[in-house]
């Protein structure tokens, strides 16, 4: 059907947590210390119970300490800043994921801003989030989408310089943070949104075209470049044939791979690398801890 290459989140993903799980064991045998990861829930949206479970079983196998705080839906703002305040204090944890979106009396602004930026994994806290728009990675944690989106580009292509970007989505959490990686590789980087004239056009334009707005199947074939690498972060459930419903990106598939060098599926594309780059953010708390504390 296709001449692109199907870029293969699973199996990158599987590469990135073999690593993780090597390298905890060593800092456990080295420092003693065991990398820990609490994860927060507010209310029993059950899509969220199962993404917060996976996290949970993967961080276990890599040998981490893992906790789940599961709140219910009427949870207060205090009650919840109380709890990240004494996550911020336990030592023993590394890592805080807040499992987003909260219930909408909850301000998410301010519950963010609350974690420590040194245990903010998920690289949504102001502080992180400005170190990522600076080009200074090194110091930030970046958000765990983006990061695993980037380490899939570079699976393609490692020399980015030069290459026409377009980034559909300017979400805090995606499109920001991943157009700056991009600008940070020497990419030209083209921003579009709902408000973007001719978005066909501009998508035509892309040598790398990361869709990240959660409408599905709305970039069509016809809208990809040839030779362009695809990065499809969106996910969504359709209905299908009879009473069953499938999972589509925002990306037209089987249109977009006629004319896409490569190209990522979903499910099975940027989804697992989310949670691995997950586990490395943790682990590279830990061991960021673990020197200090042993200085």
């Amino acid at each position: 059907m296709s001449g692109a290459r199907l870029i293969d989140g699973k199996a990158i993903a599987a590469d990135v947590i073999a690593r993780v799980t090597i390298d905890a064991a060593a800092l456990l045998e080295s420092t003693g210390t065991i990398p820990g990861l609490a994860v927060i829930i507010v209310g029993m949206d059950p899509a969220s119970q199962v993404y917060v479970a996976s996290k949970a079983r993967i961080a276990e196998a890599c040998g981490f300490r893992s906790l789940q705080h599961t709140l219910p839906e009427s949870t207060s703002q205090s009650a919840l800043s109380r709890l990240v305040q004494a996550l911020n204090a336990d030592p023993t944890i590394h890592g805080i994921l807040i499992q987003l979106p909260l219930p909408r009396h909850l301000n998410t602004l301010q519950i963010i801003g609350l974690m420590l930026p040194e245990k903010d994994v998920d690289g949504l806290n102001e502080i992180n989030a400005g170190r990522v728009a600076l080009g200074d990675v090194e110091r930030a944690f970046v958000p765990c989408t983006p990061a695993g989106s980037m380490v899939l580009i570079r699976s393609v292509m490692s020399d980015l310089r030069g290459l026409k970007a377009v980034v559909m989505g300017r979400s805090n959490l995606v499109g920001k943070p991943i157009s700056s990686l991009l600008l940070a590789a020497d990419c030209t980087v083209t921003v579009a949104h709902s408000q973007t004239v001719d978005l066909a056009e501009v998508c035509r334009q892309a040598d790398v075209l990361v869709a990240a707005v959660g409408r599905p199947e709305i970039v069509k074939g016809d809208w990809i470049k040839p030779g362009a690498i695809v990065i499809d972060v969106g996910i969504s459930r359709i209905p299908a044939e009879g009473i069953n419903t499938r999972l589509v990106g925002d990306v037209a598939y089987a249109e977009a791979a006629m004319r896409a060098s490569a190209i990522t599926p979903v499910p099975g594309g940027v989804g697992p690398m989310t949670i691995a780059m997950l586990m490395n953010n943790t682990l590279l708390s830990a061991q960021r801890a673990s020197a200090v504390l042993n200085k």
